[in-house]
């Protein structure tokens, strides 16, 4: 694998859902990587926070019009990869929190960002940054919005500095884990 450096550069690639399927296993291998505490642990299989569960995401996401794949490359190797793509707040939100994010979420273009993910020895080098803004090029929305474990202190990190605030706990189903909905108004204005 490819070591961080300082003069290592990094390319962002964007990959429609055709493209996605031989992706599956590169990407699932780099969200274990960030993600060790996830990886064989019982407890976070129950949530469905697991590499399966990855490809089945990721699977079930390929249907949407717009969705969109970001993958970073260093020296030719993935350190991190991100995927997105427009939804609507009725599908994002869910019923329970519909009401409670603001009027533009609900009425403008969404984005539902799913997973964003850098190897650790590539966190902290602007690589998640990256992506984001890969995403929120090619998707071009006016809201973001995704999903975060409330203990994911680096993710609640960068998700700060990229302007995500707190809209409230989130449960997709009954009984499953709760997560914080983070929002972002992005500006883009089109």
């Amino acid at each position: 694998m490819t070591t961080p450096s300082t003069r290592t550069d990094v390319v962002i690639r964007t990959y429609g859902p055709g493209q996605v399927p031989p992706l599956l296993d590169v990407v699932a291998d780099i969200w274990a990587d960030a993600h060790p505490e996830l990886v064989d642990n019982p407890g976070a299989q129950a949530m469905g926070l697991s590499v399966p569960a990855l490809h089945r995401q990721i699977q079930g996401h390929l249907k949407w019009q717009g969705f969109t794949m970001v993958v970073a490359y260093a020296a030719g190797t993935p350190v991190g990869f991100g995927y997105a793509f427009p939804c609507t707040a009725d599908y994002w939100f869910g019923p329970a929190l519909i009401e409670q994010v603001p009027e533009g979420a609900r009425t403008e273009r969404l984005m539902g960002l799913c997973e964003l993910a850098v190897r650790p020895p590539w966190q902290s080098r602007g690589i998640g940054s990256k992506l984001h803004a890969g995403l929120l090029k090619a998707i071009n929305p006016k809201w973001s919005s995704l999903l975060a474990l409330p203990d994911n202190q680096r993710g609640h990190s960068l998700y700060t500095r990229l302007g995500y605030q707190y809209a409230g706990p989130y449960r997709n189903e009954p009984g499953g884990p709760e997560f914080d909905l983070l929002l972002l108004q992005t500006g883009n204005r089109t």
